[in-house]
């Protein structure tokens, strides 16, 4: 392994302007390379970049909303005409909900979906010519949740679990190519992802989250999925509590489903 791996690669981000997106670009910015940044919040991704600025690193900042398949076509077609290409593409943008199925709009899962799902879908498309063309990584943050089952949140397990389907398919599609897609599930890391929650009725909730085991940080969630990303390794599981979940799940499926019933009951309350 090289000293910087990534020196002089270019990475784009979704989502990159907070949170372990905003992580990831500073962790890859270490490393000198190139840096794309998509996010919705206009001013989120001005402060992003100013303090990439502080890595003297080659970066540009998109405005995008990813649930806009022109958007993405667009902001990966300007991040191709800056730099040449793409080598590795971070689908990590997202959004989260939280309450009961019988008291959550269809709207809702519309959304979940748009961004979580069709986004990582839109800009994927529009890289993969690329990424393949350079024997580039695809980073999916997906999720526990898109492996196994998660009460009061089934908008957005549904939409993790379509990633998984869509992103383990393509995988093996790419054998041989020297492309990869790696599949990231970070647990319960501290992001402001949490205090953007949908309720039912598709407006930001005041309703409480329910964690199990402790928090991780942004940063040491980055770094995992930067050692991870230098191995190309197929799935990263994140957190004690994370791997403990992950495992009992594959093994006692019906343990797990009851352990989640009784742990996060509060979540439909």
């Amino acid at each position: 392994m090289t000293e910087k791996p990534f020196r002089n690669k270019v990475v784009v981000v979704t989502g990159g302007a907070s949170g372990i997106g905003l992580a990831l670009c500073q962790r890859f910015a270490v490393d000198g390379a190139k840096i794309g940044i998509l996010d919705m919040d206009g001013e989120a991704l001005k402060a992003a970049r100013e303090s990439l600025s502080n890595f003297g690193v080659d970066h540009m900042g998109i405005v995008c909303d990813v649930s806009s398949r022109q958007q993405c076509e667009d902001a990966i077609a300007s991040i191709l005409k800056q730099y040449g290409g793409i080598d590795v593409l971070v689908n990590n943008a997202g959004i989260t909900q939280r309450g009961a199925f019988r008291a959550t709009r269809i709207s809702v899962f519309e959304k979940v979906m748009a961004i979580n799902f069709f986004g990582s879908l839109y800009c994927t498309k529009a890289a993969i010519e690329s990424i393949v063309k350079r024997k580039g990584l695809i980073i999916v943050n997906e999720s526990v949740a898109g492996l196994a089952p998660l009460l009061g949140r089934t908008g957005y397990s549904a939409s993790k679990h379509a990633l998984n389907g869509l992103f383990t398919s393509l995988r093996t599609e790419l054998f041989g190519t020297g492309a990869h897609v790696m599949i990231v599930c970070p647990g319960f890391v501290k992001t402001n992802l949490q205090t953007r929650a949908l309720g039912g009725d598709g407006q930001v909730t005041d309703h409480p989250q329910s964690t199990v085991g402790s928090q991780d940080t942004p940063e040491a969630a980055a770094e995992d999925i930067y050692k991870a990303a230098v191995k190309r390794k197929n799935l990263l599981v994140l957190t004690p509590i994370g791997k403990i979940s992950y495992w009992i799940s594959r093994l006692a499926p019906v343990v797990y489903e009851r352990m989640m019933a009784k742990k996060l009951r509060a979540e439909l309350e």
